[in-house]
């Protein structure tokens, strides 16, 4: 690996690092910002709303604006809102200010919404120079800076320290920290080839007729379900749905954390000794072991342990997927902004769905709907398979049935 090369996967390190960093340190703010505000339940969710516009316009966007400008514009301007959405918060809670707050949240969630799903073309851009599992370890970086944030947060909040200069401190470790590794990042990954006329990208078969990158995406929309139904819900259903006090349920959530950090991390050795669709497989078995046992299990212990099987079986599943999505054929990065758009609105779209069924049937009984689509995932590991083999094996059954 050449210098220039070890610079852009160690800026894609960092660059995945800040958004799990800012996320967990204003969502455990969450109540200090309420406060400051005076706002109730109701008020809150018009706020927090500010996030959800800003993710779905992020995220719709992402796809068409990497095929026309590239990848590296809109990971710069993801992360330029990200660093301003900081400071934004933190300043509409000191001004008690909902505007001010939701403008910052619909920042956020803008600058990640776009960013991430350029930051994985990128990355599986990179993975495929490199020829080693890459996605798994860039996405535990995105886990590792949940960790970190919110250790920090709830260091903060113990000590009541002010929520201006906390998030004022992450945006401007954020801006610092972009602003020496964005040049590693180079122009034109992801960016659609002109066609001889010069009128649009060149022909080819759109990557949504192709069957098993779909099949891919039903895999990212499965796990990324599953990952969004604990970081929206989990602290929750420990406490509702099994009595832990608030501390232990939101103990239980870094677990979760924790976790998926370490099956992230730990992903590239099992990677490369057993394939992509084995481990897909397993980490479905575990993800539906671990739902089943939080969603019927009476016992609390036996609950708060099942949350690791939850979280080692959503670990890898995403970038997993997504580096399948990048080996399944030609025009890799419009693939990949396809299967992580899918993914990034199940984080977006589920979790309140999961909302009102845990209104109608309780939130341990709402788990259902993730674990029947993470065994869907399991059962579909086959598409991850590299293109090379599954082309092999339709070309085998192909000539099994073709008559002498």
């Amino acid at each position: 690996m050449d210098t220039a090369m070890r610079r852009r996967r160690f800026a894609l390190c960092t660059l995945f690092l800040l958004p799990g960093l800012g996320i967990s340190s204003w969502v455990t703010r969450t109540p200090a910002i309420r406060d400051a505000l005076g706002a109730s339940t109701a008020e809150m969710g018009l706020v927090l709303f500010g996030l959800s516009a800003g993710s779905m316009l992020g995220i719709l966007a992402a796809g068409p604006l990497v095929a026309r400008l590239g990848a590296r514009p809109i990971i710069v301007f993801g992360t330029a809102t990200l660093v301003l959405s900081m400071p934004a918060i933190g300043a509409g809670a000191a001004l008690s200010s909902p505007v001010l707050v939701a403008i910052g949240l619909f920042l956020f969630g803008l600058g990640m919404g776009g960013g991430e799903i350029a930051l994985n073309v990128e990355g599986a851009e990179v993975e495929k120079a490199l020829s080693e599992p890459l996605l798994p370890r860039l996405h535990g970086f995105f886990s590792l800076g949940t960790v970190v944030g919110a250790v920090a947060g709830i260091a903060f909040t113990a000590t009541d320290f002010p929520v201006v200069w906390h998030l004022g401190i992450v945006g401007l470790l954020a801006l610092a920290a972009s602003a020496a590794v964005l040049g590693s990042v180079p122009a034109g990954t992801g960016r659609a080839l002109p066609r001889a006329d010069g009128r649009g990208p060149g022909p080819g078969r759109a990557p949504w007729k192709d069957t098993r990158l779909l099949l891919i995406g039903v895999i990212v929309l499965a796990m990324a379900l599953a990952e969004g139904t604990a970081n929206d819900w989990l602290p929750l259903i420990m406490v509702d749905g099994h009595g832990f006090d608030p501390a232990a349920g939101s103990m239980v959530y870094a677990v979760f954390a924790a976790s998926m950090t370490v099956g992230r991390f730990a992903g590239g050795y099992f990677l490369a000794r057993f394939g992509r669709a084995a481990v897909l497989a397993a980490s479905a078995v575990a993800g539906v072991l671990g739902m089943g046992l939080v969603a019927g299990a009476d016992s609390q212990v036996l609950a708060a342990a099942a949350v690791v099987l939850w979280g080692l079986g959503a670990s890898l599943g995403f970038p997993v997927a997504l580096s399948a999505a990048g080996d399944s054929g030609p025009d890799s990065a419009a693939r990949v902004a396809l299967v992580a758009t899918l993914g990034y609105v199940a984080f977006l779209v589920g979790p309140p769905v999961l909302g009102f069924l845990g209104e109608a049937y309780g939130l341990r009984g709402a788990l259902v709907v993730p674990l029947v689509f993470v065994a869907a995932a399991g059962l579909l590991s086959s598409a991850a398979r590299p293109r090379e083999a599954a082309d092999a094996d339709a070309e085998r059954d192909g000539a099994g049935t073709r008559p002498a």
